[in-house]
């Protein structure tokens, strides 16, 4: 797409899989070496690794646990070990459980929420000072931020409080860094597709403007412009992929 990304440093934290995954190949296929991060799926990030490699470029992959602050700082200082500094970071890892309300125990909330929140927020807090001046930081939110969701009230919550940290984020670090969110609707993820085993079969057609789901591919597409110097002048911005699901 030639995003101007020609010998740029990204860390995709998240990145053994589903839109992290596809988020390294777009970003390797624009010229950047990619550091990717991973919680359990060693065998995943070796892959995404391999698929960087392929395509040119230097990979990494790392280990980082958003629950474990201690596991966020580990993984900062070894990634700039093994990269330097950064150009990109794509903050993508998440969590998503589908507990009924009345469900939803109070280890359960505390821990979606240290996952797609307070260890988003750890994780920025750490790698900021590496980023270089004119970088960008991504946060991938949801749809649910804007909806809510009944059956995951505690990731839409987080979600939501995403939204609001990626505007706080960019106001802290203007004009050094630029800091953007994108709010991806249901993606064929292995998480996305969780979340359609519990819709109706006739979701897409009734709910969706465009009726289909989204493909990682597409959506890290997105995320590598909103990345890219190509929105350069874009702070604050969470921008919207969810086949008509919400409209602002």
């Amino acid at each position: 797409m030639d995003l101007e990304l020609v010998g740029k440093v990204a860390a995709v934290v998240g990145g053994s899989g589903g839109i992290g995954a596809a988020v390294a190949r777009v970003l390797a296929e624009e010229g950047c070496d990619v550091a990717l991060t991973y919680r359990d799926s060693t065998e995943g990030a070796e892959r995404a690794a391999a698929d960087v490699r392929a395509r040119g470029r230097r990979a990494w992959a790392l280990p980082l646990d958003l629950a474990r602050p201690e596991s966020v700082h580990a993984a900062a200082d070894a990634l700039a070990d093994a990269a330097g500094a950064l150009d990109v970071l794509i903050l993508n890892a998440g969590q998503n459980i589908v507990t009924p309300f009345d469900r939803i125990t109070v280890e359960e909330w505390q821990h979606v929420l240290q996952v797609n929140l307070s260890g988003v927020f750890f994780t920025l807090q750490a790698l900021a000072p590496r980023i270089r001046d004119g970088g960008c930081v991504v946060t991938v939110a949801s749809v649910a931020a804007a909806t809510g969701a009944p059956h995951h009230m505690h990731y839409a919550a987080a979600k939501a409080g995403l939204v609001n940290l990626t505007k706080s984020m960019a106001r802290e670090l203007a004009p050094r860094i630029r800091v953007n969110c994108v709010a991806p609707g249901i993606t064929l993820t292995p998480m996305g597709r969780q979340a359609i085993d519990n819709l109706a079969d006739d979701y897409a057609d009734t709910s969706l403007l465009l009726r289909r789901f989204a493909t990682p591919e597409r959506m890290a597409q997105l995320i590598a412009v909103v990345a890219s110097p190509v929105a350069e002048y874009m702070t604050g911005a969470t921008v919207d992929m969810n086949s008509g699901r919400h409209l602002r």
